[in-house]
C-alpha cells in the first residue's frame, strides 16, 4: 500500500513540475508558507475527496469539476489551429452526454450511495485524463462508436421523421397564432 502511495505522489510531483498557471499558484503558496507544493497539492486533493464524501454542495463541486475544466479546455481545442484536440474533446463531451443519460434514470438510486459523488469525480477526471488511455477513448471505442456504427441508419431515420413531425407542429401552431389575431 505504502509503495502504491508513493508511487502515486511521485507521478504528482512530476506533474507538478511542468510550467502552468496551477503550479505556479502552488510554487507561490510553497514561498509564503515553507510547505512542499507536493504536500499543498495532496492536500487539496484529500480535502477536495473528503468534501465530495461528506460536505455539503458535492454534487455541484463534482459537476464542477466535470464541467469547468473541460469547458475551458474545448474552448482553448477550438481557437487553436489543430484538429487532434478538437476531437478528443467531442469525444469526452459525447461520452459526458452519455454518462449523464443513464445517470438521469438512476440517480435516484445512486444518490443514497455515500460515495456516489467521489466516484463520479474520480470517473469524470479519468474521463478528461490528458493520457491515451482516458475513460474518454476507452468508453467512446468500446461502447458509443460500435453503438453509433450499428444503429447510425435507424438513428438518422427517426431523427428525420421527428424533424418532419416537429415542423408539421410548428407550421399549425404559427397558422392557428396567426388566425386568432
Amino acid at each position: 500500500m505504502a509503495a502504491l502511495v508513493q508511487s502515486y505522489m511521485d507521478a504528482l510531483d512530476k506533474h507538478l513540475q511542468e510550467k502552468n498557471k496551477v503550479t505556479e499558484i502552488l510554487q507561490l503558496a510553497e514561498e509564503k508558507t515553507g510547505v512542499k507544493k507536493l504536500y499543498i497539492a495532496a492536500g487539496g486533493i484529500v480535502l477536495t475527496g473528503l468534501w465530495l464524501v461528506f460536505g455539503y454542495g458535492a454534487q455541484l463541486l463534482c459537476n464542477l469539476i466535470g464541467f469547468v475544466y473541460p469547458a475551458y479546455a474545448s474552448v482553448k481545442a477550438i481557437e487553436s489551429s489543430q484538429s487532434d484536440d478538437d476531437t478528443k474533446w467531442l469525444m469526452y463531451w459525447v461520452v459526458f452526454a452519455c454518462f449523464n443519460c443513464v445517470e438521469f434514470f438512476s440517480d435516484i438510486l445512486l444518490n443514497w450511495f455515500p460515495l456516489y459523488w467521489l466516484v463520479k469525480c474520480i470517473f469524470l477526471i479519468w474521463c478528461f485524463l490528458p493520457i491515451s488511455a482516458n475513460g474518454t477513448n476507452f468508453i467512446y471505442t468500446k461502447f458509443v462508436r460500435p453503438f453509433f456504427l450499428k444503429h447510425q441508419g435507424a438513428i438518422d431515420n427517426t431523427l428525420n421523421k421527428v424533424g418532419n413531425i416537429a415542423g408539421k407542429v410548428a407550421e399549425k401552431a404559427a397558422e392557428q397564432a396567426l388566425h386568432h389575431e
